[in-house]
């Protein structure tokens, strides 16, 4: 019996098998990826379930940032009507000065009982009152009278401002701390997570997955509280800017007005 054919026929049996391997292990793929598709995935980390279901320092920053988000959002809606009413006062008592009204009559329906004035009017209200005061004190020359004037409306309108400013300094602390709080309760929630591999034997992404979840609960809580709080203060300070500005001119205008009037006297 020849040698030759037993050789071929035993070269294409080790030719096959590597073909014969190669399907078994796409057989086998296939047969992984179906059961996986099958099989039943975790439930769903809700959020609310993260955060009951976290640590209690980690709770605690949480509520911290709530209480600072949920403060700063009520300081947000009062110093916008605020200043918003400031604005409109302003336009309403500039429009019945310059619209060639008297400084009397001006100053008497300011100084009306049961009626509280604000920004302008009683910037104009404090600068007047001190201007007749000084006027009815003998021997006191015209500049006197002015700086008396110029003086009360300085203070009158350091105090309008004050209240227009009040509060924007806690909006700039929520703004400037919030995520530097967030980021503790992060670094809080992870050492936890970490610390608690310790008494695993087989660390997975399944173990370490929940912990880190609501440790980063608490940056996104941070930066929550804090991007509006930093908006509303960059915004608020602008529009007190610009109401300071006003406030500025009219006293400068109302003090020009007072030069000339105790001028002609």
């Amino acid at each position: 019996m020849s040698l030759m054919p037993v050789l071929l026929q035993s070269a294409a049996q080790v030719q096959a098998l590597p073909e014969e391997a190669a399907a078994g292990a796409t057989e086998l793929a296939n047969t992984g990826a179906a059961a996986a598709a099958t099989a039943p995935l975790p439930n769903d980390l809700s959020i609310l379930e993260l955060i009951l279901h976290a640590s209690i320092p980690v709770q605690l920053v949480m509520l911290l940032l709530l209480f600072a988000s949920v403060s700063s959002w009520v300081i947000i809606f009062r110093k916008k009507r605020l200043l918003d009413r400031a604005e409109k006062e302003a336009d309403r008592f500039e429009e019945r000065f310059w619209s060639g009204a008297e400084i009397s009559k001006l100053y008497a329906s300011a100084t009306e009982r049961n009626r509280e004035i604000e920004g302008l009017e009683a910037i104009f209200e404090a600068g007047y009152r001190e201007y007749s005061r000084q006027r009815q004190r003998r021997g006191v020359d015209a500049r006197t009278h002015l700086e008396g004037a110029q003086r009360g409306m300085r203070v009158a309108g350091a105090r309008e401002l004050d209240g227009l400013e009040s509060n924007l300094e806690y909006l700039a602390n929520v703004g400037s701390i919030a995520p530097y709080v967030g980021l503790l309760g992060t670094v809080w929630g992870i050492m936890i997570s970490f610390h608690g591999l310790a008494s695993v034997k087989e660390a997975t992404i399944a173990t370490v997955a929940p912990g880190i979840s609501e440790a980063l609960i608490a940056t996104a809580m941070g930066l929550f509280a804090a991007i509006p709080a930093v908006w509303a203060y960059n915004r608020f300070a602008t529009k007190v800017e610009r109401v300071a500005t006003r406030f500025e001119a009219f006293s400068d205008e109302f003090s020009s007005i007072l030069e000339r009037q105790s001028g002609t006297d």
